[in-house]
This record gives structure tokens, sequence and C-alpha cells, in this order.
């Protein structure tokens, strides 16, 4: 791994527990395990470049699990239970502490940092624009109200767990997307 991924990843490690303003650029140093200076070297924005490099890196990796559960023809009804049933174990196992660092960066940033905010609504817009791709292979022909609809399910249900340390939240925020989904697909 290359100094500058060591940073990226490292960074989203602590976005995602700290938040961005909680977060010092000594902590992202310590935990890249690289010379200070080379933080500059690599992102001579600063802290902020660095954050909307973080925010798309996680942004793209985090994407991958829409493909994981919606690819190859898979049921998106079944697919839907399935995801948010896979967040709430995900959420348990990592005792309620690791959050995704997109949606905790852009709470926290979403009206004073328009540079951050911007990477989150596009890396947003890229989630909802892959699902309702695949909405769309399963019958829906018009998507975006129930991608929105079971996206803002799904991070409700993580504040919602987090906060309360019990991840029935999620796994409720699931069965009603589930019957969101189905009930958009038409019936023949």
């Amino acid at each position: 791994m290359t100094t500058r991924e060591r940073f990226i990843t490292s960074t989203a490690e602590l976005f995602g527990r700290q938040g961005y303003t909680g977060t010092a650029v000594k902590q992202i140093v310590e935990a890249a395990g690289a010379p200070f200076g080379s933080m500059y070297h690599h992102f001579p924005g600063g802290k902020e470049q660095l954050g909307v490099d973080t925010l798309r890196w996680s942004g793209a990796i985090y994407a991958q699990l829409i493909d994981i559960f919606y690819g190859g023809g898979a049921d998106i009804v079944s697919a839907t239970a399935a995801f948010f049933d896979a967040a709430a174990d995900t959420v348990r196992d990592a005792d309620y502490a690791d959050a995704c660092p997109i949606a905790t960066v852009a709470l926290e940033v979403a009206s004073t940092n328009e540079p951050l905010r911007q990477a989150s609504a596009e890396v947003f817009e890229s989630w909802l624009a892959s699902f309702d791709d695949y909405l769309r292979i399963g019958g829906i022909a018009s998507p975006r109200d129930v991608s929105v609809s079971v996206f803002t399910l799904l991070e409700g249900a993580f504040l919602l767990a987090r906060t309360t340390r019990d991840v029935a939240p999620i796994r409720i925020a699931g069965r009603t997307a589930a019957e969101v989904v189905g009930a958009a697909i038409p019936q023949s």
C-alpha cells in the first residue's frame, strides 16, 4: 500500500469514528505511519483535500456493496432485506463504533464546508444512481423515489442503532425497505 493510500484508509477509519472536526491531522499522520510532511506532499490542500479524496474513495468502496447484494440478477426485494440484515450484523459486530465516514462527515459539515458537502453529495448520488439501475433491472420503471426512500431508511436506522446500541432499528427499517421495493414492482 502506498503512503497516499495509507493516508486515505486511515482517514476513512478515523472519520467513521470521530468525524471530520474530531479528527486531528496529527492523528491521521500517526495512523498512516507516515512522516508529517508527507501528508502535505500527497495532499497539498491539507486536511480538506485529504477529506474530499477520502470521501470519494470510501464512497467507491461502499458502492461495491450494492453490486454484491443486487448484482447477478438478484431478486430486488430479497436483496434489500439481505442488505439491511447484513448492515445490522456489521454494526453489531463493530460494537456500534465504526460508521460510514461519508454519512458521519456529511452530517457534520453540510453547512460549513462546501468541498466536503459536495463530495458527500456526489457519493450519495452515485449510490442512488447505482441502486436506480438495479431497481430498473428488477422491473421498477421510475426508481428514484424508491432509491431515496431505501437510502434514508438505512441512514436513519444507522443513526438510531448506533445511538441506542441496538440493531432493531436496522432490522425494522429493512422490513419496511423491502416492502417499499416490493410495492413499487408492477404487478403482472
